[in-house]
C-alpha cells in the first residue's frame, strides 16, 4: 500500500499525554497519516496552564511549518472548556482560516458528533478533579447537552474508595469499568468519556461488546470521526471496530 497519498491528520497534544497518539493511530491508520506537535512543557497542570495553551496555540500549530494537513485536532479538552462552545467554535474557525486547512478542538468534535447522533443527554465519565469536572459539565450544558450523571474515575483512592488523586494518564481500564458498574449507569444512557489522555479504547470496546446498542463517545473517537469526515473518507471497512460501530449508528439515524 502506498501511504504517501493518504490524507494527512495533524494532532496537537499536551506534552505528557501518553494516550492520544496510540488511540488516534488505532482509529485512523491505515486510512490517514498522523502527524503530531505538542504544547510547551510546564511544571504543573492548572488553570493557568490551560489559559496558556489557548494563548500559544497559533504558535504551536505553526510548528507544522509548510506541511500540508487535511484536518487538525487540538486534543486537549481542558483548555477549550474555558472558551465555552461558541467561543471555541469561533476560535477554531479563526485558526482554520489562518492556517488554510480545517482545524477543530476535541470538544467541538464531541459537540458536532452529539448533534449528528441526535444526542441530548449524557452520562459523563470523568478522570478530572471535581473543579475541572464542573468546568467540563458547564461546557456541555452550554452546548445544549444535559449531564444526567457523573462517574468519577480517579487515579488514586483512599481506604473508603473515595478519589484522592486525579490524573487522566494513570486511569486504568479496570477502574473505568468498575466505576461504571458501581454507578449503575443505565443501559440506555449515552456515555461520554472526557479527556484525551484517559485510555478509553479497551474500556469502550468491552462496553460495546456487552451492550451493542449503547451510544459510546470518547474524546479521541469523536475527533477521529471528525477527521475522517473532514478528509472526505466515506467507507469504513478498514477502520477500527469502534469507528465502524459509530458509522453504522450514524447511518441508522
Amino acid at each position: 500500500m502506498d501511504i504517501f497519498p493518504l490524507p494527512r491528520f495533524g494532532l496537537v497534544v499536551p506534552p505528557e499525554n501518553p494516550v492520544a497518539e496510540p488511540e488516534y493511530h488505532s482509529y485512523l491508520i491505515p486510512e490517514m497519516n498522523v502527524y503530531t506537535t505538542r504544547f510547551p512543557v510546564t511544571a504543573e497542570f492548572n488553570r493557568e496552564t490551560m489559559e496558556m495553551y489557548n494563548e500559544v496555540l497559533p504558535e504551536v500549530l505553526a510548528t507544522f511549518g509548510q506541511l500540508r494537513l487535511d484536518a487538525t485536532v487540538v486534543a486537549c479538552n481542558a483548555s477549550h472548556y474555558l472558551l465555552d462552545p461558541d467561543g471555541d467554535r469561533d476560535f477554531v474557525a479563526e485558526l482554520s482560516q489562518r492556517f488554510g486547512s480545517p482545524v477543530t478542538s476535541s470538544t467541538r468534535a464531541i459537540v458536532d458528533l452529539c448533534e449528528a447522533l441526535g444526542v441530548s443527554n449524557l452520562t459523563l465519565i470523568s478522570p478530572y478533579a471535581p473543579w475541572l469536572t464542573e468546568l467540563s459539565r458547564g461546557y456541555w450544558e452550554k452546548a445544549g447537552l444535559t449531564v444526567e450523571q457523573i462517574v468519577y474515575t480517579p487515579s488514586a483512592v483512599d481506604e473508603a474508595g473515595e478519589g484522592v488523586g486525579f490524573n487522566p494518564y494513570l486511569v486504568t481500564t479496570e477502574t473505568i469499568l468498575r466505576r461504571i458498574a458501581e454507578a449503575k449507569v443505565a443501559e440506555e444512557a449515552t456515555v461520554l468519556f472526557t479527556g484525551t489522555g484517559m485510555h478509553t479504547l479497551l474500556a469502550a470496546s468491552e462496553l460495546a461488546e456487552v451492550n451493542p446498542s449503547r451510544t459510546l463517545i470518547t474524546s479521541n473517537l469523536a475527533s477521529a470521526w471528525w477527521a475522517r469526515r473532514t478528509a472526505g473518507l466515506t467507507g469504513f471497512a478498514a477502520a477500527h471496530p469502534l469507528v465502524q460501530r459509530l458509522e453504522r449508528e450514524l447511518a441508522a439515524r
